[in-house]
């Protein structure tokens, strides 16, 4: 049991080294010219998300 918890753990921790690779470097031609997503729908989003669940939290515990 214990080196099958050990296994997976190293598994795990493993495979995230293999999704921090860069990709291939841009051309230099293409700097600038679009390609990035916009974080703006994102961040509201999650500001949204914070905030109705720091409320709900709050809420309950006025309700205790």
């Amino acid at each position: 049991m214990f080196f099958t918890f050990l296994l997976a753990i190293a598994l795990l921790l493993g495979t995230q080294t293999v999704f921090a690779q860069n990709g291939p470097p841009r051309h230099p031609e293409s700097h600038g010219t679009g390609g990035g997503a916009p974080i703006g729908g994102g961040l509201f989003i999650l500001l949204a998300m914070g905030g109705i669940y720091g409320g709900m939290k709050g809420y309950k515990q006025l309700k205790k």
